[in-house]
């Protein structure tokens, strides 16, 4: 799927790759025939970083890179760019951010977050944090859910927390203790909400959403909404939209919507399973890979609810039937600005993945090869150097 370029740009490219990178090995620099070369499309967004989470155990989360100008995917930028780091990015990579011009990334095993310069790539520091597990920001700080304990099932283990760190020292400088394995966050006016699992203590599940006054950051409210929460988005009307993954058996996947103005439960979404979402406008898309242990298998299913007017209004986003190409999809975003709909393929999770990019419409545009299992995007206003 790799041929020759189109732009002197791509030339310039892989020259300067070439050049700088010669010492260590090369990122696989990738530009396929159907990857279009956009130009100023993609408005303020001049590209996207992939983290592929690695299997555990195996030290190999990656991090990749799309430049929207050029119509070139880098695979494995991190190891390149930061020879001195001898365990490269580390352990399972399991969330990514912006914030303040640097690349945060959450590595769960490797009990890490690795900051990054946004410009370059270039490590700065590493923050270290037991099991963590996601990240997101307000006004300075940003906030690490963590599961507190090792990597293990264990119907005793301690409850989980959220870490404060600085961003600017880049030190922790509070913790907050909430429910069991917290995973996803979301901040809304000086509230910060996360949804607990309780996947370590099966079969008795967390079923709440802790609620942290950021002003005190204490705990003034937990939330009772469904059991093994995961996935957090909130719309600009103030709902939160929460996933669950169910207990894989008997109760399905879910989501419940809490209105933040009132911390309460207001709508059930029981027929919308949701593995991973995202929000672009009034849009809220879904896929799900739901197991069944019963079945053995995963049942594959694709989502678009409008939050406006509160309803289902696509049971698959993707339009051309390419989905069938589509073996294990382990992640999902939409740009902001092109509207495009990126899903993330982990195909056999223990070889490199796939990214499918799709029109707005749900029309297939182009794919490239990832690393072991893609998962998580970031889009940047700022072209990586």
């Amino acid at each position: 799927m790799i041929t020759g370029c189109k732009t002197v740009k791509f030339i310039l490219l892989t020259a300067v790759a070439l050049l700088l990178f010669s010492c260590r090995h090369l990122p696989d620099i990738q530009k396929a025939t159907d990857i279009p070369v956009t130009g100023g499309e993609a408005g303020d967004i001049k590209g996207f970083f992939l983290l592929n989470e690695g299997n555990m155990g195996s030290n190999k989360a990656t991090l990749d890179y799309f430049d929207y100008g050029s119509g070139v995917y880098m695979r494995n930028i991190f190891a390149t760019l930061n020879p001195g780091v001898t365990r490269e990015l580390g352990d399972v990579g399991n969330d990514i951010k912006i914030y303040g011009g640097k690349l945060y990334a959450v590595i769960n095993c490797s009990n890490l977050v690795e900051v990054m310069d946004l410009r370059s790539g270039k490590h700065i520091a590493q923050i270290s944090i037991p099991n963590c597990r996601y990240i997101t920001f307000d006004s300075g700080y940003a906030y690490v859910s963590s599961y507190a304990g090792p990597v293990e099932l264990d119907p005793t283990s301690r409850k989980g927390y959220v870490a404060k760190i600085d961003t600017l020292t880049l030190s922790e400088v509070a913790t907050c203790v909430v429910g069991y394995q917290p995973e996803e966050m979301v901040v809304n006016k000086g509230k910060l909400y996360v949804a607990n699992s309780g996947g370590y203590r099966v079969p008795n599940y967390d079923h709440t959403v802790s609620v942290i006054d950021l002003s005190t950051f204490q705990v003034v409210k937990n939330i009772d909404v469904a059991i093994n929460l995961h996935r957090m988005e909130i719309d600009k009307y103030g709902y939160i939209y929460v996933s669950s993954r169910g207990d894989y058996y008997d109760i399905p996947s879910t989501v419940s919507v809490i209105n933040s103005a009132t911390d309460e439960v207001v709508d059930f979404l029981e027929l919308l399973p949701c593995t991973d979402m995202t929000i672009c406008g009034d849009s809220l898309y879904v896929y799900s890979t739901s197991w069944n242990n019963f079945t053995q298998s995963n049942t594959v299913s694709y989502a678009i609810y409008d939050v406006k007017r509160k309803m289902v209004v696509s049971r698959n986003f993707i339009t051309d039937g390419t989905e069938k190409e589509i073996t294990v999809p382990s992640g999902i975003a939409v740009n902001p600005e092109t509207k495009e709909i990126f899903i993330a393929d982990a195909k056999d999770y223990v070889t490199p993945g796939m990214l499918y990019c799709f029109t707005k419409d749900g029309k297939k545009k182009w794919q490239v090869s990832t690393g072991d299992i893609p998962a998580h995007i970031a889009f940047t206003t700022k072209e990586l150097k």
